[in-house]
């Protein structure tokens, strides 16, 4: 059984959501984004490896373990009330840290990873699991994070690779966006939904959206709320 997702951004009126980019400049956006976050709650969060990377710390890990690591969860917490869950199928972040914000980290990452790596995330108190050989399975990470550490509600928030992959999964329950009277106007910026060029034909499974609230906000920004209902007949890998 997999959580109830929510994909939670903050955007320019054109979908963008680098908000430096934006004009008129603002330092609304991140704050908004927190706000909002808190009110719709839930049991964990969940970004890309890009976003993940900026709260980073350390360099980099050794390039050598002196033991050989199952292919295992090691999960260092299990009782957090919230936690930061990272998509890291390479093993490329050096966390340097257990927790952000006081959320513990947990890394979904795929049979690849080096013991090197794996040794760098325990002695940092982070949390890991796989989920796939060699590229991710998200239902497969979902499913776990219910099952393992209680997750009924997952918040999924960037980038946009990220909540791209979810929504041509069929893995997206509700969107949660937030536009702010700003543009980008620039080819190639960030985006809200967006593919690597192999995925760029690909079409997500949705069958219907339903706004469930539209919310005026200060400073002209405006807050929407849709039900997603996937096809199921057209998710990947779904053969019923």
């Amino acid at each position: 059984m997999k959580p109830y997702v929510v994909c939670h951004m903050v955007a320019s009126i054109d979908g963008r959501i680098l908000h430096s980019r934006w004009r008129p400049q603002t330092r609304s956006g991140g704050e908004l984004f927190e706000r909002l976050h808190g009110q719709i709650g839930g049991e964990a969060w969940l970004v890309g490896r890009v976003t993940g990377q900026e709260f980073a710390k350390a360099k980099a890990y050794e390039t050598h373990a002196d033991r050989t690591y199952p292919r295992e969860p090691w999960l260092a917490r299990r009782d957090a009330q919230a936690y930061g869950v990272v998509l890291d199928a390479h093993g490329r972040i050096a966390w340097g840290r257990s927790d952000i914000g006081g959320d513990p980290i947990v890394v979904v990452l795929t049979e690849q990873v080096s013991d090197a790596h794996l040794a760098g995330l325990r002695r940092d108190g982070v949390s890991y699991f796989f989920a796939g050989e060699r590229e991710l399975d998200l239902a497969s990470a979902l499913e776990f994070l219910n099952r393992e550490l209680g997750v009924r509600r997952l918040l999924v928030e960037g980038g946009g690779l990220n909540n791209g992959a979810f929504l041509r999964a069929g893995l997206i329950d509700e969107i949660s966006l937030a536009i702010c009277p700003a543009v980008d106007g620039a080819k190639g910026a960030p985006s809200v939904f967006d593919s690597i060029d192999r995925d760029a034909e690909l079409r997500a499974p949705i069958a219907q959206m339903s706004l469930e609230s539209c919310e005026a906000l200060e400073g002209g920004a405006v807050w929407l709320r849709y039900r997603v209902r996937n096809d199921a007949a057209a998710v990947p890998g779904n053969s019923s």
